[in-house]
């Protein structure tokens, strides 16, 4: 995967629902040395799944849409608890945001099985407090290279 698309991804800012309020996190910040400071959300397991532009090709946004409530009820069919969420990037002059879920509880390996049946270069999954980038294009990477970033709780 490009370093310029990875640095990218790292600094996504990830708008996360919890009971508290959106929680606003990215994966570029400082090994967190205690993991009891984090938010609860960040210290459990999860997934940011999407379906929209699959390998980073820009669809029409009613294609988009249909591809992510497919994606929904995939998910809620298999039991999880899906929450709405968005990723965009922080600089004032972009308008790029996208839609995603938040998958609670999801496994690494399912949540790598529909990032790749949906066509998506990554996955963000979250275990033992750490944000993993999992590659889910094999036209990349490996499929399940990971790159591992750190929590950024953003205000």
């Amino acid at each position: 995967m490009d370093q310029s698309l990875i640095r990218s991804y790292l600094s996504t800012v990830y708008e996360l629902p919890t009971l508290q309020g959106l929680l606003r996190v990215s994966l570029d910040g400082d090994i967190v040395s205690d993991p009891s400071t984090l938010p609860e959300l960040l210290t459990r397991p999860f997934a940011v799944l999407t379906a929209y532009n699959p390998r980073s090709m820009l669809l029409p946004r009613k294609v988009n849409d249909g591809r992510h409530l497919v994606l929904r009820d995939l998910l809620v069919i298999g039991n999880y608890r899906v929450e709405a969420c968005v990723g965009f990037e922080e600089d004032p002059d972009s308008s790029w945001r996208e839609p995603a879920w938040l998958v609670h509880g999801m496994e690494r390996d399912e949540a790598i099985a529909f990032g790749r049946v949906f066509r998506q270069n990554a996955v963000l999954h979250c275990r033992n407090a750490r944000p993993e980038l999992v590659v889910t294009d094999p036209t990349f990477d490996d499929v399940g290279k990971t790159i591992t970033g750190n929590w950024r709780v953003r205000t």
